[in-house]
Parts: C-alpha cells; sequence; structure tokens
C-alpha cells in the first residue's frame, strides 16, 4: 500500500515537471487592459463589441507574433497599477512613454505619434497655447499627460475627471474654460459625439508617442515588439491607420529616450509627502458628510412622518421617492444631478452650471434622506399605541404627541441605524470623486497617478477612513449612552450620592 503511494506520488511529481515548462511555452493568449471608452482608440460598437485603432493593432500584434489576445476592461488611472501587480500581461489605451511610467512597467517600441490639444467653447478663440490658460479652469483626465501639462499652467484651477468625456461634458456645461487632452481624442470626440459649440486647437502642444505597457521585464515584451515591427513592415499598420484616421500614417522611430530616471522613494517618504494633502481631502470628506446628513435628517423625517400620513397621495410620493434613490445607484445619481441637468437645462435654451460642492451635497442627501425616512417611519412605529392614547387622554393634540412623547422616544431607537446611515454616508462620499470633486478618495488617486505607487497610498487612505469611522461609531455610542433613561438614573443618582457627601 505504502510502494503504491509513493509510485502515484513519483508520477504527479514527474508529469508537473514535465508539464509546467510545456504549458508557459504554450501559452498563447495574454490579458490586455483596456478602457473602452476612448474613442477611436478603444470604444464599444452599438452591438456591444469592442473596437477602436488600439483594438485592432492589438489584434494585428499577436496574430503576427502567434498570441491571442483577452481583453479586460480597466479605469484608465487603474491600468499602471494592475500592470505593477502582474494580474494584466498588457495594455493599451493611448499610453504615453513617459520617464515615471517607464520606472514602473516596460513600454514596447512606439506605435503611435500624437500630442496634447486644447478644447475649449467656440466663444472663446483666443486660447491656444498653455500660456492662455494661466488662471483659468481647465479639466483633465486624472492620471494623463494632459494632467500633468495642466499641473504646470500658472494659477489654475484643475478639476480631474476619470473619463475624458467627463471632462469634455464640464467643458459643454460651461463649467470650465478649456479641457487639455490628447489631441486625437478630443478631434474624433467633436466631430462624433453631441457635443456642441466646442473647438480644439489647430496646433499640438507637445509631441509624444504611445506604447504598449507591460509588467516590469516582462517575457511577453520580446513578442509584442516583435509582432509590431511585422506589421509595421508588411503595410497591416499603415492599413489600419488610415481605416481610423484617413491619413497616411508618420514615421516611427524604434525608441526614444525616455529621461533620466530618479531613484523611487520609499514608503515612509511617500505617506510623509501624502499626508499633509490627504488630510485636507479627510476635512472636505467630513464636511461634505455633516452637511449632507443634517439635511438628509430634515428631509428623511419628514419624509418619515409622510409615510405615514393618513392621505394615500402623500404615502404613494414618499414611497415612489424612497424606492428611486434606494434602487438606484448613488454614482448613477450624482451624474445625473451633476451632468445631467444643466445638460437638459441647456437644451431648453437656458444657461445653467452647478456648483460641484453644491451637487455633490445634493446627491448625498437625496440619498441618504431616502434611508433615513425609512429609519424614522421604523421608530415611529415602533412606538406602542398606548402612548398615543395616553397623550390624546392629556388632551395633547397630534403634532403635541408626535412632538412630545412619540419622537424622544422613537429617536434614543433610532439612534443606532442613525449612526449606521452616517459612517455609510461617510465613506460614499468618495463617490463624488467621479465629478472631480478632490475630497479624501480623490486626493489619493492623484497622487497615485503621479507617483504609482497604489498599495502604500490607498492604504493611508483606508487607515484615514478607518480612523473617521471609528471617531463617529464612538460619538453615535456616547450619543446612546447619554440619552438611555437609564444610564441618565444612574447619571443622576451618582450626581445626588457626591452631593451627600460633600453636604457630610
Amino acid at each position: 500500500m505504502l510502494r503504491a503511494r509513493s509510485i502515484w506520488l513519483a508520477l504527479i511529481c514527474t508529469l508537473l515537471v514535465v508539464l509546467h515548462p510545456v504549458r508557459t511555452l504554450s501559452q498563447s493568449t495574454l490579458t490586455v487592459a483596456v478602457e473602452p471608452v476612448y474613442a477611436p482608440f478603444e470604444f464599444r460598437s452599438q452591438s456591444g463589441e469592442l473596437q477602436g485603432f488600439d483594438i485592432d493593432i492589438i489584434r494585428a500584434v499577436g496574430k503576427a507574433a502567434g498570441f491571442g489576445v483577452n481583453f479586460q476592461s480597466i479605469s484608465f488611472d487603474g491600468i499602471i497599477p494592475a500592470l505593477q501587480a502582474g494580474t494584466v500581461d498588457a495594455a493599451v489605451g493611448a499610453i504615453t512613454i513617459t520617464p515615471a511610467r517607464s520606472q514602473v512597467v516596460s513600454f514596447s517600441r512606439p506605435y503611435f505619434k500624437a500630442g496634447l490639444g486644447i478644447a475649449t467653447r467656440t466663444n472663446t478663440p483666443n486660447i491656444n497655447t498653455l500660456e492662455d490658460l494661466q488662471g483659468k479652469s481647465i479639466a483633465v483626465q486624472i492620471g494623463t499627460t494632459g494632467a500633468l501639462a495642466a499641473q504646470k499652467v500658472p494659477n489654475a484651477q484643475i478639476r480631474t475627471f476619470n473619463e475624458a468625456v467627463s471632462a469634455l461634458q464640464e467643458l459643454s456645461n460651461g463649467n470650465v474654460v478649456a479641457v487639455v487632452h490628447d489631441a486625437p481624442i478630443l478631434q474624433y470626440a467633436l466631430k462624433t459625439g453631441s457635443l456642441k459649440n466646442l473647438r480644439v486647437s489647430n496646433q499640438l502642444l507637445t509631441s509624444e508617442y504611445y506604447g504598449i505597457p507591460t509588467p516590469k521585464d516582462s517575457p511577453n515584451l520580446a513578442r509584442i515588439n516583435q509582432g509590431l515591427g511585422t506589421i509595421l513592415n508588411n503595410g497591416t499598420y499603415a492599413e489600419i491607420y488610415r481605416k481610423w484616421f484617413n491619413a497616411e500614417p508618420p514615421a516611427l522611430p524604434e525608441t526614444i529616450a525616455t529621461g533620466e530616471q530618479q531613484a523611487r522613494s520609499n514608503w515612509l517618504t511617500v505617506m510623509q509627502n501624502a499626508l499633509p494633502a490627504l488630510l485636507t481631502g479627510a476635512i472636505v470628506t467630513i464636511q461634505l458628510a455633516a452637511i449632507s446628513v443634517v439635511i438628509g435628517l430634515v428631509a428623511g423625517s419628514l419624509i418619515g412622518i409622510v409615510r405615514l400620513s393618513k392621505v394615500s397621495v402623500l404615502r404613494w410620493l414618499a414611497r415612489a421617492y424612497i424606492d428611486f434613490f434606494r434602487g438606484t445607484p448613488l454614482i448613477v445619481q450624482i451624474f445625473m444631478i451633476y451632468f445631467g441637468i444643466p445638460a437638459v437645462v441647456k437644451d431648453l435654451g437656458l444657461e445653467f452650471t452647478f456648483d460641484r460642492f453644491v451637487a455633490a451635497v445634493v446627491a448625498l442627501s437625496l440619498n441618504s434622506a431616502a434611508y433615513i425616512a425609512e429609519i424614522v417611519r421604523a421608530g415611529i412605529a415602533s412606538i406602542d399605541v398606548g402612548q398615543t392614547e395616553a397623550a390624546e387622554s392629556l388632551g395633547l393634540d397630534a403634532t403635541q404627541t408626535l412632538r412630545h412623547i412619540i419622537f424622544p422616544q422613537a429617536f434614543r431607537r433610532m439612534l443606532p441605524p442613525l449612526g449606521n446611515e452616517f459612517i455609510t454616508l461617510l465613506k460614499d462620499t468618495s463617490l463624488v470623486a467621479v465629478i472631480g470633486f478632490e475630497e479624501l478618495f480623490r486626493r489619493g488617486q492623484l497622487i497615485v497617478a503621479e507617483n504609482y505607487r497604489p498599495f502604500e497610498l490607498y492604504a493611508i487612505v483606508a487607515l484615514i477612513y478607518l480612523a473617521l469611522t471609528l471617531l463617529s461609531s464612538q460619538g453615535f455610542s456616547y450619543l446612546e449612552r447619554r440619552m438611555n433613561p437609564t444610564q441618565q438614573r444612574r447619571t443622576v443618582k451618582k450626581r445626588d450620592q457626591a452631593l451627600d457627601r460633600a453636604s457630610v
């Protein structure tokens, strides 16, 4: 029996040793990260299929080099961290070869020549260079070379967005003066999109080259470069270029200089440099949560009381409000309020803009009110009906009964779920980052986009959120103890005993 087990174990080990290199050598599919909201480089057709210049290029490269492609959708600011973590084998996304990125990933040879452009409204034709943007508001996509260029503009107010389309919508709504981004993207968006009264400057601000990034020192890099060289020489690249840009492709160098690379800072230095900005973002987070929960508490209490109304129409309206805001994602509500409402108003021929802070507070308050309304309704309904009858026997009307008898008792029971709602709201403030609002999470994203240290930065962000939620939890626990009748009687008793001892 023992001998048979030894034989089987030896066979299994032999198979593993023999088959492992075979599996490695026969690996014929690469996982490629892509953000499919970047037309004409990568986007989805009406049928949902991936298409675009980059998509055609990487497929042609794979065919020439003998590997298949499996696409994985990742936001642009998450592509480099995904490559660092090794969760994807390569990426396409009009990614400019820069010294900072070359420190953490390995780029292929250049496959596209581009540059930055400026998009403005047609009523500001005098803006064509970065110098013209001094002291003005600029929208950019986070983690792009356009964002880096905008940071060098003196006294500029920069708003960052996750996608280029959101930055252009911000410009269309009149909230910023310009968008700094890759010129081909801007030109294609204005040509094919529904955004009106926008223009792109004729001159390029920079000369850049796109590359295909892979994890540092990846063995797949040689295969990708081989495939790129093949399609550049056999005419496939030129055919794809003409398909998407209706022009002849420019000459491309085999390599480009990325400049002198600086040594990466250690984790302690990263934390020290990032902490002031993150703490500033934490203050903004607290302000958002505090203002939103107060407004939500007032609105939610009124809606919760209306839910108990004897008027069926009022009950139905309150229920519809609650179902809508609890049944739709908060991030969708933020987009509807900040981008959707101004766009609809402009379609009616009216000028309207939404301040980001106001829009964030409105979205968070409306969402919170729906949950608080149900907490209030449940708290009021939990009070025994005998309390109401006793109040009526004392001559109190309905309003007085609710104010002096029912609500104080219900509020004590509502404190635990209200505490949970505040903590949830505190964490949900991170979602307003999608409209470029620089609260705690967005501050962390911006720093990661500069130094590509996602683990250290997001760990600090998580710890700050944890500290805020723990403090909030302790605060609500203190309120519960103070409003507990039993605890109040104990406090009074201890105070009376202390006074008696003092008098003796």
